[in-house]
């Protein structure tokens, strides 16, 4: 199978990689000026089918930016704050919802994310206790959400409740609606994060995303954890290449620490953990049109290897680099925290080993 990309795919490509190429300029660079370059540049437009006004790419495209974001580091949301809420409102709203909600969420103009783990379901989507009522001027949401990315910026949240005929619902919720409260936090790789008190929230009647949003939250997860998948992925070249570096500047009993053959088999280690992701990473890419089943079949198989992988190579960076590796000021600290926190987003190594397993022992 051929797997180079096309001459638009290496145009993005290089185009990713003067973005990032100033790494500490860009985990610098005010929220929404990077994100009015993402806009500017047709990212935030890129995943999306063309009669919703995206572009059309697909799952390599997806990867070609998410790789080059963990390579950069680059902290804005564009998983959460608009993989997520931007699938369901593409694939649910109906045009005016989509003109009201998606068009500037495209554009840049708007700022959304999706609220959908609950503690009790873990990452089970579907075993949800949040509940939204009919009542003659619209709905009403009770429950809570954690773990929401980037909450604290979104204008509004796409919000998952259980209606009482049993289907599952995605709602859009202004941040600011009343009976909402918010407590937000920073998590380990530095990106913000709220747990989320649904209490009366009242809502209008066409705040409600199409029917039953089950396959279609689906499948925005499975997009997500493809797209994490890359990131991950881009995140462990970097890690590599800077560990490799170190090693080739560090000296010690009078010779650079790259000579030593023990610390070059576990730099072999790291980059055949990386490059198994990688091929993993693309599978999941290439995944997200077949029937619902494969897919998250696949897209668990490769987040469950990745986690691993990412785990593995984070470790190997932190201790090649000894104990400034931990500090603040080297940067592979930071690639390290983000690669361990990888695994929790989306669904941890456990939960997707137990969907690999279920699905063999089915079969």
């Amino acid at each position: 199978m051929d797997f180079s990309y096309s001459d638009e795919q290496r145009m993005l490509a290089d185009t990713l990689e003067r973005l990032v190429a100033d790494s500490d300029s860009v985990g610098d660079a005010a929220p929404i000026t990077l994100w009015h370059t993402f806009a500017e540049l047709g990212l935030l437009q890129l995943p999306f089918a063309e009669h919703v006004g995206g572009l059309g790419g697909d799952g390599i495209d997806v990867t070609i930016v998410m790789q080059a974001f963990g390579r950069g580091l680059v902290r804005e949301p564009y998983v959460a704050g608009l993989l997520l809420p931007g699938t369901l409102l593409a694939r649910l709203a109906n045009s005016a919802q989509r003109e009201r909600w998606l068009s500037p969420l495209l554009g840049g103009e708007y700022r959304m994310t999706l609220a959908w783990q609950e503690t009790a379901a873990r990452y089970d989507a579907h075993a949800i206790s949040t509940r939204a009522r009919r009542q003659a001027d619209g709905w009403v949401l009770d429950g809570s959400k954690q773990g929401v990315m980037a909450a604290a910026a979104a204008d509004a949240l796409v919000v998952t409740a259980r209606l009482d005929d049993g289907l599952l619902g995605a709602f859009l919720v202004p941040n600011d609606s009343r009976g909402l409260a918010r407590r937000d936090y920073t998590t380990l790789d530095d990106r913000t994060a709220s747990d989320i008190q649904l209490t009366g929230v009242l809502l209008p009647h066409d705040a409600r995303l199409g029917d039953d949003a089950s396959d279609t939250l689906d499948a925005a997860l499975a997009l997500g954890r493809a797209a994490l998948c890359a990131e991950a992925v881009g995140a462990m070249q970097a890690a590599c290449d800077q560990t490799l570096a170190y090693l080739k500047e560090r000296r010690q009993f009078g010779a650079p620490l790259a000579g030593f053959q023990v610390l070059q088999h576990r730099m072999v280690d790291m980059h055949l953990n990386l490059e198994q992701a990688r091929s993993m990473a693309i599978l999941a890419a290439t995944s997200l049109e077949r029937p619902a089943g494969e897919r998250d079949y696949r897209v668990s198989a490769a987040k469950a290897y990745c986690g691993e992988a990412a785990r593995f190579v984070a470790e190997q960076a932190i201790q090649l680099h000894g104990a400034m590796g931990m500090t603040e000021e080297c940067r592979i600290s930071h690639y390290a925290r983000q690669l361990i926190m990888f695994d929790h987003h989306l669904g941890d190594v456990d939960h997707h080993l137990e969907i690999v397993s279920e699905r063999l022992t089915a079969a």
